[in-house]
C-alpha cells in the first residue's frame, strides 16, 4: 500500500483520526516524518549491530521529544495526547528509541523536574531536553525487580550535620543509557527510607557495564552499575523525594507511554503483514486474497483500533488530570500483551522471510519481549488491578 491515504484507511478503519485536534495530527505528522527518514532507514543495522545511535539524542531534541510533557526549563510543555502521539511514531520506528525518549523524558527528567531543587532543575533540564545530556533512571537491582523495596543499594551520611554529604554502595541492573549518561538518577535505601540521588558521570566510585549477548531491544542501551563508596555532596539527593512515591510517579509517566508505544509496534507489524500480504503470490494469487490470511489481518486491526482508543483515553484522562495508576496498569498489561500478540502473527504471514530483518514483525516482537517485563511485568499490573477490584493485596 504505498498511498499514504489508503494506507490510512486501512489502519484506521474506525477514523480515530477524527478524535484529534489539528495541533494533535500536526505533532503526530512531524513524528512520523522523522522516524520515517532517521529511524527506518537505519535501524536494521543498529539492531543487528546491537548499537544505539547516539547521534540521534540532539535530534530528537530539535524534534522537541524529550520531556516532552514537562513545563518550564527549556522542556516542551505539550499534552498527554502529545506525547502519547509522539511514543507511538517512534516505537513505529523501534522500541529502542521510544525507550531512549522515555528514559530522558519521563524518568530521569521527570524526576529532576518533580523531585529536584531548583539549583538542580536550572543545571540539568535545559540541556537534557535539547539532547545535549543523557540521563539514566537507576533503580532496578539484581535483586530487586518487581520488588524495589527490598533494594540494597544503600546511601549513608558522610558526617552528622544536615549539611553532610553521603557515601553510595550498591549494585543496579537493566538501566537504561548508564554508560553513556552525563548524570544518573539513583534511587537508594537510607536511615529516612528511600531517597532519590543526582550522581554525575564520572563520578569515582561509579562503574557501569553495558549488559551484551541481548536477543532484544538490541538497538538500546542497558547496563549494569557498581557504587563502591561512592562520594556524594549535600547538592547530589533530590530534596523533595522521599520513600518510593518519588520512583513510582516516574515509573507511571513511563507506564503511560508504553501504552501508546506499543500500539506503534503493532501498527507496523500489521502494516508490514499486510503490504506483504498483498503483494507474495502462493498458488496463483496473493497471500491477501485467502481467508485464512484476512481473518489474520482483521484480528490484528481489531486490536489495534481497540488500543488506540485505550491510549486516547488514558491520554484525555491524563491531561485532565483525572488519571488513576489502576487505568495506567490496564493500559499497559493490555496495549503490551496485545502487540506481542499482533507482532509475532504478523510474522507467520510473512512466512520464511519474516526472519530476516528486512522486516520488523519479529524485531518488534522481540522488543516487546522487554517492554512487557520493564516498568511493570505483567504479573504485577494483573496485581495492582486486583487489588484494585477486590481491595485486597495479593504481592506476598
Amino acid at each position: 500500500m504505498s498511498n499514504e491515504a489508503n494506507l490510512s484507511d486501512v489502519s484506521d478503519v474506525l477514523a480515530i483520526d477524527s478524535l484529534l485536534s489539528a495541533g494533535e495530527l500536526a505533532v503526530r505528522e512531524r513524528v512520523r516524518d522523522f522516524t520515517n527518514q532517521r529511524i527506518r532507514p537505519g535501524i536494521a543495522g543498529w539492531y543487528d549491530d546491537a548499537v544505539f545511535p547516539l547521534d540521534l539524542a540532539p535530534e530528537l531534541g530539535e524534534l522537541g521529544v524529550l520531556g516532552m510533557h514537562l513545563e518550564g526549563y527549556g522542556c516542551p510543555g505539550r499534552s498527554a495526547v502529545e506525547y502519547g502521539l509522539a511514543a507511538m511514531e517512534l516505537e513505529a520506528g523501534d522500541s529502542g528509541i521510544r525507550t531512549f525518549v522515555s528514559v530522558q523524558g519521563s524518568l530521569a527528567m521527570t524526576a529532576i523536574h518533580k523531585w529536584g531543587s531548583e539549583d538542580q532543575k536550572q543545571e540539568w533540564l535545559p540541556r537534557m531536553a535539547a539532547g545535549e545530556l543523557i540521563g539514566a533512571f537507576a533503580l532496578t537491582e539484581p535483586t530487586a525487580g518487581s520488588d524495589p523495596a527490598s533494594m540494597k543499594t544503600f546511601a549513608r551520611r558522610d558526617g552528622s550535620a544536615d549539611t553532610a554529604g553521603w557515601v553510595l554502595d550498591g549494585a543496579k541492573r537493566w538501566i537504561g543509557l548508564a554508560s553513556v549518561a552525563d548524570v544518573l538518577v539513583v534511587w537508594a535505601m537510607t536511615e529516612d527510607g528511600v531517597r532519590g540521588f543526582l550522581v554525575p558521570a564520572g563520578t569515582p566510585g561509579v562503574t557501569a557495564t553495558p549488559i551484551g549477548q541481548k536477543l532484544s531491544m538490541r538497538a538500546s542501551i542497558q547496563c549494569d552499575i557498581t557504587f563502591d563508596a561512592v562520594r556524594l555532596g549535600p547538592e547530589a539527593l533530590l530534596p523533595a523525594a522521599r520513600g518510593l512515591r518519588g520512583p513510582f510517579s516516574c515509573l507511571n509517566e513511563a507506564r503511560y507511554g508504553i501504552a501508546w508505544g506499543a500500539m506503534g509496534a503493532a501498527r507496523d507489524s500489521y502494516e508490514a503483514a499486510l503490504a506483504y500480504a498483498q503483494e507474495r503470490l502462493q498458488f496463483g494469487k496473493p497471500l491477501a486474497g485467502y481467508q485464512l490470511t484476512q481473518e489474520k489481518l482483521v484480528n490484528m486491526l481489531l486490536e489495534i483500533q481497540k488500543g488506540t482508543l485505550l491510549a486516547l483515553h488514558l491520554g484525555r484522562l491524563k491531561d485532565a488530570g483525572r488519571l488513576r495508576p489502576e487505568q495506567i496498569s490496564l493500559g499497559k498489561l493490555n496495549n503490551v500483551r496485545e502487540a506481542l500478540s499482533i507482532a509475532r502473527e504478523a510474522r507467520t504471514i510473512l512466512g520464511g522471510n519474516g526472519i530476516t530483518l528486512d522486516y520488523s514483525p519479529l524485531r518488534h516482537a522481540a522488543n516487546l519481549e522487554s517492554v512487557r517485563t520493564y516498568e511493570g511485568t505483567d504479573e504485577v499490573h494483573t496485581l495492582v488491578l486486583g487489588q484494585h477490584l477486590t481491595g485486597i493485596p495479593a504481592f506476598r
